[in-house]
């Protein structure tokens, strides 16, 4: 089974930044990765992804705000989030990416993101 482990989060101020890593224990040059993120009561959301050759896709509230990348020799994709706002809090998931709704792997433990002054 493939492990998914998310790093990089962290309380930060509106305005500032973050730089999100996932770390697979297995080659993800082949999939198209995704970067989701998962607040109480709602369901996960994919907010950025990554296709095997690089091509990348926004949800409108990240657009210009976050940058979606991935490293195939390190098995790891991140996410570099910028001018972060409060509803930007949440559980951040990175997985690989099955359609448009589905995903691969088993989701990892998630890495928590907190906007706030």
């Amino acid at each position: 089974q493939v492990q998914l482990v998310e790093s990089g989060g962290g309380l930060v101020q509106p305005g500032g930044s973050l730089r999100l890593s996932c770390a697979a224990s297995r080659s993800i040059s082949a999939y198209p990765m995704g970067w989701y993120r998962q607040v109480p009561g709602k369901q996960r959301e994919l907010v950025a992804g990554i296709t095997s050759d690089g091509s990348t896709n926004y949800v409108d509230s990240g657009k210009g705000r976050f940058t979606i990348s991935r490293d195939n020799g390190k098995n790891t994709v991140y996410l570099q989030m910028n001018s972060l706002k409060p509803e930007d809090t949440a559980v951040y998931y990175c997985n690989a990416r099955l359609g448009l709704t589905l995903v691969i792997w088993s989701w990892g433990q998630g890495t928590q993101v907190t906007v706030s002054s």
